[in-house]
């Protein structure tokens, strides 16, 4: 007769090997996620720096960028002739890179953003940056505010100094709850808004607005590798810094007070958040204007796909923004070629019928 008390520890460690298998199939499935959505994106940028009117193989590109890159001595191809080189590494890559680098901090912006404030429906233009870039641009371009900066340069200053008056009305960051971030950007948006169009009313004339209202619909036509390599990697580093944030997002999800109560120092990440937020939005927007819906959409369509914990959420918002614009703007340049569409007139054609999806979602 076997002894009861050598029956119980069977049975408890049986009860400890199931309980730990879902967490290990939610680990491994998330990892899997990660290492298709990263083939994807590789996959993504060499076959988007394939299209365009010049036929060149996938083997051509690749040895390309290698060489360009120092790998000289395992490109796996001759070099290009110079024209098709300069086309694939001058015009095509960069392109290429400033889409990723755009579709991932929108995407990263929105879901940050829509933590913060609790707001499903919050975007990274929330903050009134979108706004004010468009005004330090056509301050630039109309007025010659700066001198002899360019474009891109008084966009990114128009988008922090937004960003300055918003923190400011926010009292340095202290606010009593996330409704009063989302009304005060939106007076400070309004107000950039009207700001820009007393500008293009007192100063512009027929060129110089349709110029602008085409650089503002979002295009990507402009990347060069002087402003590409700054805007990635002010990009990057933001993205970085914000995933250190993740567990105080997770904890925002259940209210500020209740943050505070786990241990969060809500002011500060709050704070921190916005910075870091508005900085690569502000370089987004500066690089190619305003591009709408993917920091709304992208983190809404990886919380169906993967775990919501922002651990899991930033990185993948990431690199599925990056993938989308990145195919977005391959669209945008090559379907009616020799015409080329702003890629925000895309995004909105595409977002328009999503997000009524996902305002049906919500209300389910």
């Amino acid at each position: 007769m076997t002894s009861p008390h050598k029956t119980a520890a069977p049975t408890g460690t049986a009860l400890t090997s199931r309980e730990s298998v879902p967490v290990r199939r939610r680990r491994a499935s998330t990892a899997a996620l990660f290492v298709l959505a990263g083939t994807a994106l590789l996959v993504s940028v060499i076959a988007a720096s394939l299209l365009g009117s010049a036929d060149i193989r996938p083997l051509d590109v690749v040895s390309t960028i290698m060489r360009h890159v120092g790998l000289d001595a395992i490109a796996p191809a001759p070099p290009l002739p110079g024209l098709l080189d300069a086309l694939v590494w001058e015009s095509r890559f960069p392109r290429v890179l400033l889409a990723a680098a755009v579709g991932m901090a929108l995407a990263v912006s929105g879901a940050v953003l829509q933590a913060v404030t609790r707001n499903p429906l919050a975007d990274p233009y929330l903050l009134g940056v979108s706004s004010g870039a468009s005004t330090g641009a056509v301050a630039v371009l109309l007025l010659g505010i700066g001198g002899s900066i360019s474009l891109s340069t008084g966009a990114f200053a128009g988008g922090l100094a937004s960003f300055g008056l918003l923190l400011l009305l926010l009292g340095g960051g202290r606010v009593a709850s996330p409704s009063r971030v989302v009304l005060t950007g939106v007076l400070v948006s309004q107000f950039f808004a009207a700001l820009t169009s007393v500008i293009l009313m007192v100063s512009g004339d027929a060129n110089s607005t349709r110029g602008f209202t085409y650089w503002l619909l979002g295009t990507l036509g402009g990347a060069r590798w002087e402003g590409v390599t700054a805007t990635v990697v002010i990009i990057l580093v933001g993205v970085f810094a914000i995933q250190f944030f993740a567990p105080a997002l997770d904890a925002f999800t259940f209210g500020w007070d209740s943050a505070a109560a786990l241990g969060i120092n809500v002011t500060a990440a709050r704070v921190w958040l916005m910075v870091l937020t508005s900085v690569i939005t502000a370089a987004a927007v500066a690089a190619s204007g305003a591009i709408g819906f993917i920091g709304l959409l992208i983190p809404h369509a990886v919380r169906v796909l993967a775990s919501p914990t922002h651990r899991t959420l930033l990185p993948l918002s990431a690199i599925t923004g990056a993938i989308f614009l990145i195919w977005v703007d391959a669209f945008a340049r090559t379907a009616f070629s020799p015409h080329e569409l702003p890629a925000g007139v895309i995004t909105a054609l595409l977002g328009a019928p999503a997000f009524a999806l996902i305002l049906k979602r919500l209300e389910s």
